[in-house]
């Protein structure tokens, strides 16, 4: 033990004093790739948590941001209810057993950036009753849940994703609490849950729901028979939980969402780590039904992965590129596509959630983007719009998760650090 603590602190020290790391442009559809780094540890370093004071975040000029709820536990994902209430997920889970000494040092490392709250397994309802952008009311709506993430309304009911099943509480306009226990619609895959998440969007149609599963490892070094039904996109029927694969080699895909108009699944995915502070970029990408995205075996398209074993040649060669590089390590968490009502700048394309990097020692992500898009796909680099997270010395005072656009031009930030939910809104029509 004693030995153990020397070495973390030692490392630490260490990973501290590096800097200088290159900056190749990782942005769009044809990000720099630089050859792989490997080594004895990953480069390491997690800004330490911070306090706002009196600050805010920063946000272009003609918008301004407010903390419309604090002191939430551990806030992920949120959905606008049809009478405009928000709901907020709350919660914390994973029980991976640490393999190798460097997965206990690294996940030391990542302790230092998170809350010390507990996270609150429950749904908490906000609620402006006049309109003001002053949310009076915050209370449980329901409790008792295992770490939700995922959120979905559908035909008059709410779905969550808790990290172990899919549930259904029925719903009345209005109400404020849940009025029974969930009803379980479909188990999902919660041995391990090396990537407990479980990201959630509805079909135009509500028929379907779509629920990302991440992998059970990093890179497979755990074994292949754990990652049976992961690193995938389910499929799920909402009234009879009946599901299927719909797409597969999707290492974590962290957030989903339909593009109106469309019916198009869309993906943010967390990709690979310790083989470089610029590889691999996470991604954007639309969803193909039965497409393969290459995880384990290779990344952005066709680039093998030698610490994938077994290897296997015709996946690498099915494997689908991406549509959009966000930066490797920035840790997209959310995603929503704008509606007109964000203004005129950000009115096509889409807004993610960069919960920020632990695998460099300069880090990136702790924002919230913007990706414009031009006849319906991605087009452009990505535009800063809620920042400041990051101070100077190198702390955090927030890390953005999930992200919602709100219909009636606002957009709802959950930062899972500090503990509160920032709305966004123009200050001029």
């Amino acid at each position: 033990m004693i030995r153990s603590l020397f070495l973390i602190g030692a490392l630490a020290i260490t990973l501290t004093a590096c800097n200088g790391e290159p900056e190749p442009p990782q942005y769009g559809a044809n990000p720099n790739l630089p050859e792989p780094q490997r080594g004895l540890l990953p480069s390491m370093k997690i800004p330490r948590p911070a306090n706002w004071g009196n600050d805010l975040p920063k946000v272009p000029q003609g918008y301004k941001i407010q903390a419309i709820a604090t002191d939430l536990k551990i806030p992920r994902q949120t959905i606008v209810l049809p009478n405009g209430d928000i709901l907020v997920a709350e919660g914390s889970g994973g029980y991976a057993p640490s393999l190798r000494p460097k997965d206990i040092i690294a996940g030391f490392i990542k302790s230092l950036g998170k809350s010390p709250v507990k996270g609150g397994d429950r749904l908490t309802l906000l609620r402006d009753a006049n309109g003001d952008g002053t949310y009076e009311m915050q209370g449980v709506f329901a409790d008792n849940l295992n770490a939700p993430y995922g959120l979905a309304f559908v035909n008059g009911a709410i779905f969550v994703a808790n990290q172990d099943a899919l549930v259904r509480f029925d719903y009345q306009e209005g109400q404020t609490q849940a009025s029974g226990p969930p009803v379980q619609v479909a188990a999902l895959p919660a041995v391990i849950n090396h990537h407990w998440t479980k990201a959630m969007t509805a079909s135009e149609d509500g028929r379907f729901l779509y629920v990302g599963i991440g992998s059970n490892s990093n890179i497979g070094e755990r074994g292949m028979e754990v990652e049976e039904d992961r690193a995938m996109i389910w499929q799920i029927d909402a009234q009879t939980g009946a599901h299927k694969p719909y797409a597969s080699g999707l290492r974590n895909p962290t957030a989903l969402d339909i593009q109106p108009g469309t019916g198009q699944l869309w993906a943010v995915v967390n990709e690979r780590d310790e083989i470089g502070p610029n590889l691999v970029p996470d991604y954007l990408t639309s969803v193909k039904e039965g497409g393969f995205y290459g995880w384990p075996y290779s990344y952005w398209g066709q680039n093998v992965d030698p610490r994938a074993q077994p290897q296997d040649p015709e996946k690498v060669a099915a494997a689908i590129r991406p549509d959009y590089a966000l930066g490797s390590h920035v840790a997209a968490l959310g995603l929503d596509f704008s509606t007109p009502a964000m203004g005129e700048n950000f009115a096509e394309g889409v807004f993610i959630g960069e919960h920020g990097s632990w695998n460099r020692s300069n880090p990136v992500g702790y924002k919230v983007i913007f990706v414009p898009f031009r006849n319906g796909r991605p087009a452009g680099d990505p535009v800063d719009f809620v920042t400041g997270f990051l101070v100077d010395e190198g702390n955090t005072r927030g890390r953005p998760v999930g992200v919602t656009v709100d219909p009636r031009g606002a957009l709802i930030v959950a930062d899972d650090l500090s503990n509160t939910i920032w709305r966004v809104t123009r200050t001029s029509p």
